[in-house]
């Protein structure tokens, strides 16, 4: 059975009072609900690096609730000023990291052999990477998103042998959808996974492509995660803005519940 996921984002957003008083929020959420987790269905929360082992402590041992990192860098260890190695981030506490954030892809230039490298170091160490995908609005303006797509899970991850692939959760951000006004649809977001979900089968086979979760990661609120949830090949969201309150954030963890 796939895992059904709510991971949230924090990016560079709050303070370490403001951390501390988010975790304890959800975590209050959760537990006011009265209800277990369904099996399978795991919240992530993605902090800011300096309150990672904060956070991992927090939900340490709480059902269904996870920690996770943002980023990673693609050595092990070395003179790189300011990074973060796989091994530090899983001696945090963590579980989880993201790998080929859209904006790690903008900002800092992270090629595709780079997050390849990324996506090796944080296998080794036991995290489970969290591999974002998608194409910009040109690319979705010109019909190339399929073709975008492909190549970065074909250069970054299709090296994998079938047992690591096994261990990577996809992210589909449609950038184009991000802090632009526009909106994707449910449907466009459940052609793209099940176009996802194909390419891995193509890849690995049915039965790795079958047991791989796929998150969508486009403005996911409240108001549309329902209806973004209840396509088939959508097993939950990487969610950005929302996961900074907890109100909202619990509302789209519980939605995951009715899947």
């Amino acid at each position: 059975m796939r895992k059904q996921i709510t991971a949230g984002n924090w990016k560079m957003h709050l303070t370490k009072d403001e951390a501390i008083d988010l975790v304890f929020q959800i975590k209050n959420a959760v537990k006011d609900s009265g209800k277990r987790p369904p099996e399978g269905v795991e919240m992530i929360l993605i902090p800011p690096f300096p309150w990672l082992p904060m956070v991992s402590q927090a939900v340490h041992n709480v059902p269904g609730m996870h920690a996770g990192a943002q980023n990673c860098a693609h050595e092990e260890q070395g003179a790189l000023t300011g990074e973060v190695s796989a091994d530090m981030i899983a001696s945090a506490g963590a579980q989880y990291v993201i790998i080929g954030h859209s904006e790690r892809r903008q900002h800092f230039q992270e090629s595709h052999d780079r997050l390849k490298e990324k996506t090796a170091l944080a296998l080794k160490y036991n995290l489970t990477p969290i591999f974002c995908c998608g194409e910009n609005l040109k690319e979705r303006n010109a019909g190339e998103e399929n073709r975008v797509v492909e190549k970065q899970l074909t250069d970054s991850l299709f090296s994998l042998s079938k047992e690591e692939f096994s261990r990577v959760i996809i992210a589909y951000e449609p950038v184009w959808a991000i802090g632009t006004g526009k909106t994707a649809t449910p449907e466009q977001a459940g052609q793209m996974h099940a176009f996802i979900r194909e390419t891995i089968e193509n890849h690995y086979g049915n039965n790795i492509a079958r047991q791989v979760s796929l998150l969508y990661g486009g403005s996911c609120k409240p108001g549309n995660a329902k209806a973004l949830f209840s396509q088939q090949h959508v097993d939950g969201g990487l969610i950005g803005g929302a996961s900074l309150n907890a109100k909202d954030f619990t509302e789209i963890y519980f939605s995951l519940w009715e899947k």
